[in-house]
């Protein structure tokens, strides 16, 4: 039995909104978690995340074992503790770093051996660690199984070794996390872009049986329309009583195109990131802070997004990212999340009251012309 309910209030075709109930407080789906990489969203209080509307944060495993380290986190309280976060948390297992991070690690049956990108220390991640890591020393409330992620272009044998390893690891995993009764721990659905290798993935995935389930495996260079095509497929091949979570993704075309492909949670690190580099999303699309053409543009940035870079203009926004001001970088983060976190809200609402098609289409549009 699932520690957390996940209740379906409203579906239009495959979409749907909802919310999974935890411990530490509700999710309302769809859900976009800001990552926090090391204990922190970049640029960001956890008061300000808050305000933005998340219900939910993502922390990195890799990361968080390197420093302060996992035992160091237990001896502090946990990472909510830790970061004064005390809503929900989903950490991701480290599977991702065994491909992003190929030239510093080495994939075994066992284990995944990392040389530390910090200092060059060498760190092994079993199942079993990676779980104890996640659910006892970080006390994660959602959990993430061990698996392992192929580049792309991926050729069908890496990416049916590489999905079969995960079902074994995710078996193991899952012998370790056993049944608890406030946390979490979601399989991955694996297989590239190969529609038969994400099936046999998520019938081995249920015969284990995981709280939720996320499809991992894109976002990796693959592009919008190769990754809509895999979606075309995969979330329907996953339980429709518990979540589906589309791991690492993405721009906002991408959460709504998945939304109405029927995925319900997503992470990534753009807003953040292209926050700090001067990228602003809005509901016309992405604008350059850079730009000389913003020099003196004196309206705000988008004030349908409640935040304080709705009291700046677009000229002193341009100027202190041009300046390479703190404050830039931070006003541009925290818009970022504070839009996608409306995006959501937008979705939800649109499904609820049967309208997700026309606010599709819209939200196309509006991307397109600009």
């Amino acid at each position: 039995m699932m520690p957390f309910p996940f209740e379906i209030s409203a579906t239009e075709g495959r979409a749907r909104t909802g919310v999974l109930k935890t411990a530490r407080g509700d999710i309302r789906t769809p859900a976009f978690m800001p990552v926090g990489t090391a204990a922190t969203v970049k640029a960001m209080t956890v008061d300000q995340v808050k305000a933005t509307g998340a219900d939910i944060i993502l922390g990195n495993t890799y990361h968080l074992m390197l420093r302060p380290g996992p035992e160091r986190m237990e001896r502090l309280g946990g990472l909510h503790k830790f970061m004064g976060w005390d809503k929900p948390i989903l950490t991701d297992s480290g599977g991702f770093q065994v491909m992003s991070l190929a030239g510093i690690s080495k994939v075994k049956e066992e284990a995944v051996t990392f040389s530390s990108h910090i200092d060059g220390s060498k760190h092994v991640l079993t199942p079993e660690r990676s779980i104890e890591i996640q659910a006892d020393r970080i006390g994660a409330d959602i959990s993430m199984q061990l698996d392992q992620c192929v580049s792309w272009p991926a050729e069908r044998d890496a990416a049916q070794k590489a999905m079969e390893l995960s079902i074994r690891w995710g078996a193991r995993s899952k012998a370790r996390f056993g049944e608890r009764e406030h946390q979490a721990l979601f399989g991955i659905q694996q297989g590239s872009t190969f529609e038969d290798l994400r099936r046999q993935s998520s019938d081995q995935l249920q015969e284990i049986g995981f709280d939720g389930y996320a499809i991992g495996g894109l976002a990796v260079g693959e592009g919008h329309q190769a990754m809509c095509e895999v979606l075309d497929y995969a979330p329907e091949m996953l339980p429709a009583d518990r979540p589906r979570y589309l791991m690492g993704v993405g721009k906002p075309i991408d959460l709504v195109e998945a939304v109405w492909r029927g995925v319900d949670m997503f992470d990534c690190v753009l807003p953040t990131r292209a926050g700090r580099h001067g990228q602003a999303w809005t509901w016309d699309g992405p604008l350059n802070l850079k730009n000389a053409r913003f020099a003196e543009d004196q309206n705000p940035l988008d004030p349908a997004i409640d935040g304080p870079s709705s009291q700046y203009s677009k000229a002193y926004l341009h100027h202190l990212i041009r300046a390479d001001e703190i404050l830039g970088k931070v006003l541009l983060s925290w818009h970022n999340i504070a839009f996608y976190q409306a995006l959501t809200a937008a979705m939800r609402a649109a499904i609820s009251e049967g309208r997700f098609e026309q606010f599709r289409r819209d939200f196309h549009a509006r991307h397109t012309s600009n």
